[in-house]
């Protein structure tokens, strides 16, 4: 299996269903501000998702238009980004293609979940996995962030699963991300991308590495979202340490340890965690970004990096001077390029 992050676009790949790849070490043909121009970074590619706009759901009342977030991805400098929930961008591919190409943005990955811990569940979360697989790998994307089913709402913040899982349950679970990444690999091109995240049943570090014991390497993936780990009690650099092997895709993302601990107390969901600000801009919070990304580079590898700071619900005037104080924090650390 090949990881793999994108670079800029050359001339030409702006037409619907074209994109431009090469390794990091290929010559561009413009500067590439995704990418550090120190040798020993320049494998990582920032990008940016949604949820820094306050994204979640398709539509939503409290959520910023979709061409305003795409004018002010491209003017807080980003050139990658990942699509976020499936029908608040454009899901028509030649729609989609010539608005993110308008203004020099790339699509680099797709977005979904869906229950597959219940085999009954597998073909409604199959359709919609291929649903947002055939839509990004039309502009080239090579990966899907898989979202684990929640068992708190995150929208009304009530439990809607048991929290816990049975070893049967389990199984399935296990066996239907085989399942997803086989079909993603077969039929797309793409690989899957487990993304750890709260109040969900692959949250801690140890049903993380429980996660990537009972699948395949080859058909299933980590993407590491740091403040998701760290949400879950773990230490991202642990993780790097013991799973980077499995690692195929980064979120880059903070958390405040204080809100975190008021969070534990009082039994919050992650929602509402995140209405308390948990998600934090670095370097405010926890994991630290220079000892973080100097661990990614140590890989060795390609990797897609993307901002995805959870700020629903958020004010319209904060995620553009937030997005562009996060990369340029970020550039200081050997990530992207000012």
């Amino acid at each position: 299996m090949t990881d793999t992050a994108h670079t800029p676009s050359t001339p030409g790949a702006d037409r619907p269903g074209t994109t431009a790849e090469t390794t990091a070490a290929a010559p561009s043909a413009a500067p590439c501000k995704a990418r550090s121009a120190d040798p020993a970074y320049s494998r990582l590619a920032l990008g940016i998702a949604p949820d820094s706009w306050g994204v979640w759901f398709p539509q939503d009342d409290q959520q910023i238009g979709p061409m305003t977030t795409l004018d002010q991805m491209a003017e807080a400098g980003f050139e990658y980004l990942e699509t976020g929930p499936h029908g608040y961008f454009p899901t028509d591919p030649a729609v989609l293609a010539r608005e993110t190409a308008a203004r020099g943005l790339t699509v680099v990955a797709g977005t979904q979940g869906g229950p597959l811990h219940h085999r009954e569940d597998w073909p409604a979360t199959e359709k919609g996995i291929r649903d947002v697989a055939a839509l990004v790998s039309e502009l080239g994307a090579k990966h899907l962030v898989y979202l684990p089913t929640p068992y708190i709402d995150y929208k009304t913040s009530e439990q809607v699963e048991p929290r816990t899982i049975d070893e049967e349950d389990w199984a399935v679970y296990m066996e239907g991300l085989n399942h997803v990444g086989a079909l993603l690999r077969e039929d797309y091109g793409m690989t899957l991308q487990v993304h750890p995240h709260g109040d969900t049943y692959i949250e801690s570090a140890e049903q993380i590495a429980r996660a990537l014991a009972d699948t395949d390497p080859d058909l299933v993936s980590l993407c590491l979202d740091t403040g998701h780990v760290v949400y879950g009690g773990g230490d991202p650099l642990k993780i790097i340490r013991d799973h980077g092997e499995r690692i195929g895709f980064v979120h880059i993302k903070a958390m405040d340890p204080q809100v975190l601990a008021e969070t534990r107390r009082n039994g919050w969901s992650f929602a509402q965690a995140v209405a308390h600000g948990v998600s934090v801009t670095p370097p405010q919070g926890q994991p630290e970004m220079r000892a973080l990304i100097d661990a990614l580079a140590g890989l060795g590898k390609d990797l897609n990096v993307v901002v995805e700071q959870d700020l629903y619900p958020v004010d319209p005037a904060f995620p553009l001077p937030n997005a562009i104080a996060t990369r340029r924090y970020l550039a200081q650390c050997n990530l992207g390029t000012l």
